[in-house]
C-alpha cells in the first residue's frame, strides 16, 4: 500500500468508498475488504452505513484500531454546534470506535453558520473523538474560509480522468492538505473510455487500474473508489506494481472535460 503523507499522518493513498452500500453488501464489501489488505474507510452520516460497518470493524480480528484510517462526514442537518457533537457521538456509537481519523463537513450547506459548525469540531478533536478535522465539496475559496476557523487537513472533491481539479490540487499542496478524490471511477464510465483502455492494455491493467493509479500519483492525492465484489476490490488495489509513462499521463489529462456526476441541489457554485 502507497500512504499520503499529510500533516504528520499517514494516510493510506488507496480506500474504500461505501456510498450506495447497505445492509449485507456493506458488510461483506467491508469484510471482504479487511481480509484483502485496505485500511482506508470512508463512510457518512447521509450513508446510512455507519451501523453495517461498525459490525464488521467491532468483529475484525485482522488489524489493529491504530492500522485503520476511517472517515465521516456530517449530514447536513447536523451542522448546528449541538447537532455536531450529538450526531458524532451517534457515529462512533454506531461504528463502535472511540474515535474517527477524520471527521468532515459533508457539504456546504448554511455556509453562514461554519464557523460555529467548525468551533464545534475542534472541541471534537481536542476531547480525542476525531483525530482530524476537513471538508468536502467545498470550493478552493470555501475552504480557505474554512481554514480561518479550524485547522483543516483534508477536502474531499469529485475528482476522477474527465473531472481535472488543478485548482484543488494547487490548493491542498500549498496548503499542506490532503485532497480526497471520491467517484474516481466516474459512475463506472472510465471502464468504457477507449484511451484508458489502451493504456491498461499497454501495462496489463484496467482501465480502473489506469485512473486510479493517475490519481494517486497526483501527491496529496488519496481516492476512495466503492466496490462491492471481491474481485472489484482486489483489482483496485492492486495499482502499485506498474507506472504510468509521461505519454500516457499526457493522455489521459486530454481526457477532462469538466464532466460532473455528483451535483445536487445543494451544491456550491462549482468553480469549473
Amino acid at each position: 500500500m502507497q500512504f499520503v503523507q499529510v500533516q504528520g499522518e499517514q494516510v493510506p493513498a488507496l480506500g474504500l468508498g461505501t456510498w450506495l452500500l447497505r445492509g449485507d453488501d456493506c458488510r461483506r464489501a467491508v469484510r471482504e475488504a479487511l481480509e484483502v489488505g485496505y485500511r482506508h474507510f470512508d463512510t457518512a452520516q447521509m450513508y446510512g452505513n455507519e451501523d453495517a460497518i461498525g459490525q464488521v470493524l467491532r468483529s475484525n480480528m485482522v488489524v489493529d484500531r491504530d492500522q485503520l484510517f476511517i472517515t465521516t462526514k456530517l449530514n447536513n442537518r447536523n451542522h448546528a454546534p449541538r447537532d455536531v457533537l450529538a450526531s458524532t457521538d451517534d457515529s462512533l456509537r454506531r461504528l463502535g470506535i472511540g474515535y474517527v481519523d477524520l471527521l468532515l463537513v459533508h457539504w456546504p450547506v448554511a455556509f453562514e453558520a461554519l464557523p460555529a459548525t467548525l468551533e464545534a469540531m475542534v472541541k471534537l478533536r481536542d476531547d480525542g473523538k476525531a483525530r482530524n478535522l476537513g471538508v468536502s465539496n467545498f470550493t478552493t475559496e470555501q475552504v480557505e474560509t474554512a481554514r480561518r476557523h479550524a485547522p483543516i487537513f483534508c477536502n474531499q472533491v469529485e475528482y476522477h480522468p474527465f473531472l481535472a481539479q488543478p485548482d484543488q490540487l494547487a490548493l491542498a499542496r500549498d496548503r499542506g492538505l490532503l485532497l480526497t478524490a471520491y467517484c474516481p471511477l466516474a459512475r463506472g464510465q472510465v471502464a468504457h473510455d477507449p484511451t484508458l483502455n489502451e493504456i491498461g492494455r499497454r501495462h496489463h491493467k484496467t482501465a480502473a487500474q489506469v485512473a486510479l493509479r493517475w490519481l494517486v500519483d497526483q501527491e496529496p492525492v488519496a481516492a476512495v473508489p466503492k466496490a462491492s465484489s471481491r474481485q472489484h476490490l482486489e483489482e483496485n488495489l492492486a495499482i502499485f506494481d506498474f507506472e504510468l509513462t509521461d505519454e500516457d499521463r499526457d493522455e489521459i489529462a486530454a481526457l477532462d472535460r469538466g464532466e460532473r456526476f455528483i451535483d445536487p441541489p445543494f451544491a456550491p457554485a462549482w468553480e469549473r
